[in-house]
Formats: C-alpha cells, structure tokens, sequence
C-alpha cells in the first residue's frame, strides 16, 4: 500500500514546482507591465490633487521643517514629557575641518618612517602617583546601569586594557568585573549617592569629579526604577526607589571654595592618585577654570556641545554648551596665561570622529581625547545586524536594551582593541609626515586655517597668508 503513495508524491511535487514556475514566469512577464501601471496611476494621481490633498505636500513641508523636528514633535505630543535624544546634538557646529595640517618635504624635512613615535601621555605629571597611559586616545565616561550594560563595560574594559589606554566609569556604580579587566580606570565621582566609599575610591587610578558634560550640560538625571534592574540596581543602592536621580549637584560643593576641600579629602582617601574634574564649556569658562585651578586638580576633561550621551533632553543637546573647538582653544589659553599648562593635565571630549580630529586637538593644545560615540560604533562593529532593521542598535547596548543579551562582549573587545591600534597607527604617520618624533612635539604651529573663523577662533594663521607674513 505504501508504494501505491509514491507516484502519486512524486507527482505532486512535481505539478506544484511546475505552477510555482507557471507563476514566477506570469509575474517576470507582467512586472514591467503591472508596475508602469501602478506607476502611472500614483503619477497621476500626484500630478492632480489639490496641493493640500496630494502626498507630496508633505515632501514639502519636511524641505521646510527637518524631518526630525517632526518626529520630535510628534514624541512630545505622545508623551506630553521631555523627550531623551541618544547621541547628542545632530547640529553642525563650528569644528575642526578648517584646520589643515602642514606637510614637511624639503625645507623642513619627515622623519624616517622607521622612527619610533612617542605616544605617551602622562596624566596629573606632579600627582604623587602620576597616571601614564601609553597612548593618548581614551574611552570616555559611560554609566553602568544608568546607560550600558554590564557586557558593554566588560568590552571596554579589555578592549582599553589591550592598547594600554583607560576607561571610565562614568556616573554610574562601579562594576567590580570593569575593574578586574581594565589596566587603567578613572573613577568618576558622581553627584549621586553611589560610589563614595573609601574602598571602591581607592581602586581607582584617577577620580574625576563630574559637574557637567556636553549633552547634557549640568543638569540633574531622573532614571525611571523599570530601567534600573537587577544587578545595577542592588550596587547602586537604589531596589526600593520609584526614581533614580543624579542631582545638578554635589552635596559637598555649595560654594566655590568647597571644591578644594573635595579634592583634598579625595587625594588624602586615594593616597595621591590624579584627582580631576569633568565640566562642560559655558561662556563663563575661565571663572569655572580659575576655582577648579584653585581647588589643586591634577587634570580637567572638558566637554564639548557635540558630545553624547545615552540619552538627554534636545535643548540641552542643542542649545547649550560651547562647541569642542571654542572650549578646547579657550581653556589652553587661559591655562597658559596662568602658568599650570604643564602642570594640570587637559583631556578634550566632543564629536570627536576621526584620527584627524584627535591630532589637531593635541596640536592645539590638548594633552588626551576622550571619545564615546565612536568607540561604542566601532566595538559593536558587524554586532549591528542583530538588531537592525526592526530595532535601532542601541538596544544591543543600553542597561535596559531589548537586545542586550545578543551582544557579545569578545568580539566587542576584538574590535574595540582594532580601533583604537588603527588610530594610533594613522596618528603615528601623521606625526612622521610633520617632521617629528613624538605627540608632544605637535604644536599649533604645524597648522593653518582654511576659513577666517576658524582662524579667529584657534589663533592659527590663514593659509592663504605666506609664513613670512603669518
């Protein structure tokens, strides 16, 4: 009975291949035709409408009104709250990409291409225990359960360990597998009521003091509990709380003279690591530098208005800080004119993209470059299509991401680690084509601007003035 079932199988497969093929030929044959058809009606359909009826008037309306201040708003009328854009701000501002380098050839002449180039960065040089990195990219602050995941940390971690460069905690906890992985951690001293034991300060190679940063100037943070679960949730202290808030600012600092008094305490904990402070830039920068040079700081990280964050109300995103390049160039002068330059250690944060980027920052005056936007796309690399299309890919990376388990922190490390030797690589022959032998030597002086403004702004010469009358 069995094989009487046979031909007749066969045959059904076969009669079903054969319409399958019936069909896909209709379909080769009629999608010239079909498609011109469908065409043709929505053209003409388009073509007839009364503007305030025809789908092109939103084409229109999106040419004057971004398409993302559309959906912004929309968000907002959703949720009748402020909204938290990842990132920061998508604005252009004023950047470095006016800056050019000035190649050596023949009356000033490159250095071998076997040379060795320093790289080394030393941060708080007079702290008793100084911080010396061996190359001068670094990851920048990134939260533990107030914005990424432990896997994420974990990947940072290796990947900062493997070049010999640091990571930072961020205003989050600090997580006890971060500190085992990373050479190099600098422990961020939060306006939150986490991490403030002398036994966790002590693991620390460096602590900065956060007043504000970039994206979100100095604004206080309130973390929904539902985002803030499990493991963040039970070292930060925070099980039984509705709301986890980061206050605008430290119970310690309510007078400028206070701030001192914070950072003693924080060196005498500490035994004499770097102590420093993280700010943003305002147009009152130089007073905000003046107390901080008063307080005795080793380093100061500032952050620029293109900097990110994982996740900040757009007005603070777009409509408040100074541009990375304004503050980067206005804090180096001020600390020249002080006479500390050599003495405190200057870490610049912002937008920064590119190897380009990072050395004409160092050339006008910055010791290191903090990044986190670039880092978190480059260590999560090919790791992207586990989300997309259906899911952005930042819910591989948050605390609370959709998607978090899928990250895998090895190949996040592998990548990460690729990164930053690919940066170094570029900044390296850079330095040679300039005609030195070490990072430091790269000054102001080996470049020229391309624009007035942004001549004005750094104080290098236009290149369309000759040196002579530079």
């Amino acid at each position: 009975m069995a094989g009487n079932w046979i031909p007749f199988l066969i045959g059904s497969f076969v009669g079903s291949m054969a319409a399958l093929i019936v069909v896909g030929l209709l379909l080769i044959c009629l999608f010239r035709p079909l498609t011109q058809w469908v065409l043709a009606k929505f053209m003409k359909r388009l073509m007839s409408d009364r503007y305030p009826e025809n789908i092109f008037e939103m084409v229109s309306a999106m040419t004057k009104v971004s398409p993302r201040y559309v959906l912004e708003n929309s968000l907002r009328a959703a949720t009748g709250q402020a909204i938290e854009r990842p990132f920061g701000s998508p604005r252009k501002f004023l950047n470095f990409d006016s800056l050019i380098f000035s190649p050596a050839q023949i009356a000033k002449m490159p250095s071998s291409e076997d040379t060795e180039v320093d790289m080394q960065l030393t941060i708080g040089p007079m702290a008793k225990k100084p911080l010396t990195l061996d190359i001068p990219i670094m990851a920048g602050a990134m939260g533990y359960g107030i914005g990424v995941s432990e896997d994420v940390k974990i990947a940072i971690a290796k990947g900062t360990a493997a070049v010999g460069t640091l990571t930072n905690t961020g205003e989050g906890p600090l997580l006890p597998e971060e500190r085992k992985f990373a050479k190099h951690l600098i422990l961020q001293y939060n306006s939150g009521k986490w991490a403030k034991e002398p036994e966790i300060l002590r693991q620390a190679d460096a602590i900065e003091i956060h007043f504000g940063q970039g994206a979100t100037a100095a604004a206080a943070s309130f973390i929904p509990a539902e985002y803030i679960q499990g493991r963040a949730a039970e070292i930060m202290g925070v099980q039984d709380e509705e709301m986890v808030v980061i206050p605008s600012r430290h119970p310690e600092v309510s007078k400028p003279e206070d701030l001192k008094k914070l950072v003693d305490k924080l060196r005498t904990i500490t035994d004499g690591v770097p102590i420093g402070v993280k700010i943003c830039a305002s147009a009152i920068l130089e007073k905000d530098l003046e107390i901080v040079i008063q307080a005795g700081v080793d380093f100061i990280s500032i952050d620029g208005g293109q900097a990110g964050t994982k996740g900040g109300p757009p007005i603070l995103e777009d409509d408040f800080g100074l541009p990375t390049i304004y503050a980067l160039t206005r804090a180096v002068r001020y600390l020249k004119k002080k006479g500390v330059k050599e003495r405190i250690t200057l870490l610049s944060g912002g937008g920064y993209n590119t190897p380009g980027e990072c050395l004409k920052a160092i050339a006008l005056g910055a010791d290191g470059i903090f990044m986190g936007t670039a880092i978190l796309w480059a260590m999560t690399h090919d790791q992207v299509t586990k989300a997309i299309p259906w899911e952005p890919p930042t819910e591989l990376t948050t605390y609370p991401g959709s998607l978090k388990n899928k990250f895998d922190p090895n190949s996040a490390a592998k990548y990460l680690t690729n990164f930053f030797l690919s940066f170094v690589d570029e900044i390296e022959i850079a330095v040679l084509a300039l005609g030195k032998t070490s990072l430091r030597e790269v000054t102001a002086a080996d470049l020229v601007s391309l624009d007035e403004m942004t001549s004005k702004v750094t104080k290098v010469p236009l290149a369309f003035h000759s040196s002579s009358s530079s």
